[in-house]
C-alpha cells in the first residue's frame, strides 16, 4: 500500500503526521511511503532522517496526495488540500468534523474519502489511545502557558502560580476529570497550586482524592459550583470532550464576567467548539485575546508548541492501525483493529459515524456496526 505524508499547511503546525521511525516500520511491513520535502523539518525530522528509513521524497502536496492511498496528517485538510484528494483515498487525521467548515464535509463525500479522525479511534473499553496521547501532552502544557499568562508583562493578575511561604499560591480550576484534566491536574499540583477539580462523574472524582491523599478539592460539577468557582479562580482549564459531538458549553458569559480582572480561561474544548461561551478559536502566532476583562487562550493545536515530542506521539499510538490497514485495507482492518470503526467519519464519502451525523443533523449513509460493537465515549 502506499502512504502519503504532507506538510502540514496552518500557521505554525510544525507535528508530522509520521515520523521516520513510523516510516520504517512501514517500509519494513512491504508499503511505500511518500513524504512531501521538508514535511518533518519543523519537528526536527529532515528529509535524509526520511530517506535513510526508507521513504521516497516527493516536492509537492499535490505529488504526495496524488500518489497515495493513504494520506496521513496531523490536522484537519485545510481548504487548499481539498482538490488535492484522489477519488476512493483514505485520510487519517483529527477531524472534528462537527465544527469544521461545511467545505471539508462536501469535498470529502464529493471525493468518496474514508476520513478517519484520531480523535474517535477508541477500544471497547473507551480507551481512544491517539487522543488520550494528545491529552497527556495539552494537560502537562497547562501550568506552562497559565504561568506565562498570569504575569502582569502579559496583562495577568501578577500572580506566582506556586506562591511562597507568607503568600498563597494561584487557585486553578480544572473543568474535566478524563485524561486531560487528570494531566493537568497533576502538573499544576507539582507546582504547589490550589487545585480545584469539577466532574459530572462521582468516579473520577473519588480517583483524584485517592491518587492526591486529598491535597486535590473536588466538586461535583452543577452550575451551582460553577458559579462559585468563577469567583475564586486565577486559571480555569476547560478540559471537556464528547468525542463526535459539539462540547457543551459549562461556562456561560455572567459566570466570566464575574471573574477577576487578569484572571485566565484556558480552552481546551476548543477544538470542539469551546466550553465557555466567550471563547473562540486563535492560533498560536496570536493566541489569546481579553473578553470580560479575562485573558482567554484558545489554541486548538496547541500541541504544535512541542512539536517533536506530539508528532513521536502520535505516531506511536497511531502507528499499529496505519499497519493493520496497510495489511488488510478496507473493510477488512475493521475485523483485525476493531478500534478503528469508531473513528470512522465517512466511508467511501458515505456519513458513517451516528455521533457525527447527529452533531451534523445528517443521517447515517453507511452502517458499520456489523463488524464491531461500539466503544464508550469517554476520554
Amino acid at each position: 500500500m502506499e502512504f502519503g505524508v504532507p506538510k502540514e499547511v496552518r500557521d505554525l503546525e510544525m507535528r508530522v503526521g509520521l515520523t521516520p521511525a513510523g516510516t520504517l516500520a512501514l517500509v519494513q511491513a512491504g508499503h511505500t511511503v511518500y513524504v512531501e520535502r521538508e514535511a518533518g523539518a519543523g519537528a526536527g525530522f529532515s528529509d535524509n532522517h526520511y530517506l535513510r528509513s526508507g521513504a521516497k521524497i516527493v516536492y509537492s502536496a499535490a505529488e504526495a496526495y496524488g500518489r497515495a492511498d493513504v494520506i496521513v496528517k496531523v490536522t484537519r485538510p485545510a481548504a487548499q488540500e481539498h482538490r488535492l484528494f484522489r477519488h476512493g483515498q483514505t485520510i487519517f487525521s483529527f477531524l472534528h468534523l462537527p465544527v469544521s467548515s461545511p467545505d471539508l464535509y462536501e469535498a470529502l463525500v464529493s471525493h468518496e474519502i474514508t476520513a478517519i479522525a484520531y480523535e474517535m479511534i477508541g477500544e471497547s473499553d473507551g480507551f481512544r489511545p491517539i487522543l488520550h496521547s494528545m491529552s497527556e501532552i495539552a494537560g502537562r502544557l497547562a501550568p506552562v502557558i497559565a504561568g506565562q499568562l498570569l504575569m502582569n508583562t502579559n496583562g495577568g493578575r501578577g500572580t506566582l502560580l506556586s506562591g511562597i511561604p507568607g503568600v498563597p499560591p494561584a487557585a486553578v480550576v480544572i473543568l474535566g476529570a478524563g485524561t486531560l484534566g487528570l494531566n493537568a491536574t497533576r502538573a499544576f499540583l507539582g507546582l504547589g497550586t490550589q487545585v480545584t477539580v469539577l466532574d459530572q462523574d462521582l468516579r473520577k472524582l473519588q480517583l483524584i482524592d485517592e491518587l492526591y491523599h486529598g491535597h486535590v478539592t473536588t466538586m461535583l460539577s452543577n452550575e451551582y459550583s460553577l458559579n462559585r468557582v468563577v469567583d475564586f479562580a486565577d486559571v480555569l482549564v476547560g478540559c471537556i470532550l464528547t468525542p463526535g459531538r459539539r462540547a457543551p458549553i459549562l461556562v456561560t458569559r455572567d459566570m466570566v464576567r464575574r471573574m477577576r480582572p487578569g484572571s485566565v480561561i484556558i480552552d481546551f474544548s476548543i477544538d470542539q467548539g469551546g466550553c465557555v461561551e466567550t471563547s473562540r478559536p486563535t492560533t498560536l502566532r496570536v493566541p489569546t485575546f481579553i473578553s470580560e476583562g479575562t485573558i482567554h487562550y484558545c489554541v486548538p493545536n496547541l500541541t504544535a508548541s512541542v512539536a517533536r515530542t506530539t508528532s513521536n506521539a502520535i505516531t506511536n499510538a497511531s502507528l499499529p492501525f496505519l499497519l493493520a490497514i496497510g495489511a488488510h485495507g478496507l473493510p477488512g482492518v475493521f475485523s483485525q483493529a476493531p478500534a478503528l470503526r469508531d473513528g470512522v467519519n465517512t466511508y467511501e464519502g458515505k456519513l458513517a459515524s451516528v455521533d457525527v451525523a447527529a452533531a451534523l443533523d445528517r443521517p447515517v449513509e453507511m452502517d458499520l456496526s456489523g463488524y464491531q460493537p461500539s466503544g464508550g465515549t469517554s476520554l
